[in-house]
């Protein structure tokens, strides 16, 4: 069932999203060559706490950690640990924070120092496609839409798209109706309307679109082993726009490492 958020509510969400935006930009100040995962996730975790706010993912069906942070060729789901970043790793960084009632959630991935021209273009480009899918993710569109622009997009540079994770509804719960693959086809799944908030998160390999899952029951890599490269951004569909709710502003006045513009 799709839950319809009310403009109180979307603001509510708002709210929750910018402690998200800048317990991001603390964690995008420490990024770089030394830091341990395990450091980072708690820096988040300070400062959502700081903030008045709660860590979503930290207990969510047992996850142990404040952040998902995904090395190289993890996909998703990795847990803060003792590893060490290094030159020319790249780095996911997934953070919800639950504030007042409301859940946000975003995703961004750092390319460290020494990051081959190669996988910066697997970073640009899946970047790009979180925004073509935003593009679709209108009222009257379907989530159809939403998944065939990012599948189109990013599929031309033999790129493969997991098809086993996709985006999501979010509110009151973290995860809700609907779920928003990255893949699929145009005119089809649920009508995108008026009042639905929903995370959309091209999740995109350099390789094949395989995963497999690890012993620890949380860690998505690569079956290739190749790197994979992940973005998010919540939205908010109103009758006559659709608002980006999540913010990455921070996270880019933060990072040293001017990729984006390296990478065009």
């Amino acid at each position: 069932m799709i839950h319809y958020k009310s403009a109180q509510e979307v603001e509510a969400i708002k709210a929750s999203a910018q402690i998200l935006g800048k317990a991001h930009a603390e964690v995008a100040k420490s990024i770089k060559p030394g830091a341990k995962t395990k450091d980072l996730d708690k820096i988040a975790d300070e400062y959502i706490h700081d903030h008045g706010g709660w860590p979503s993912f930290k207990n969510y069906h047992g996850f142990p950690s404040a952040l998902c942070i995904s090395v190289n060729d993890v996909v998703v789901h990795g847990i803060p640990n003792e590893y060490v970043l290094k030159e020319g790793d790249i780095v996911s960084v997934d953070c919800g924070v639950k504030y007042k009632g409301y859940h946000s959630d975003s995703a961004y991935t750092y390319p460290l120092e020494g990051t081959s021209e190669e996988v910066l273009k697997l970073l640009q480009r899946t970047y790009e496609s979180l925004y073509l899918g935003i593009a679709q993710a209108k009222s009257g569109n379907r989530i159809g839409d939403v998944s065939y622009a990012i599948q189109h997009f990013v599929e031309q540079f033999g790129y493969g798209v997991v098809r086993e994770l996709v985006g999501h509804g979010v509110g009151k719960e973290l995860h809700e109706d609907p779920e928003v693959p990255n893949y699929g086809k145009r005119g089809k799944g649920p009508l995108i309307k008026e009042g639905m908030v929903f995370a959309i998160e091209p999740m995109i390999n350099m390789g094949t679109k395989n995963v497999v899952q690890e012993k620890d029951g949380w860690t998505i890599r690569t079956n290739d082993r190749k790197p994979s490269a992940h973005f998010e951004h919540m939205v908010a569909v109103f009758k006559d726009r659709t608002e980006i709710v999540t913010t990455h502003e921070y996270i880019e006045e933060s990072y040293q490492f001017k990729w984006r513009n390296k990478s065009r």
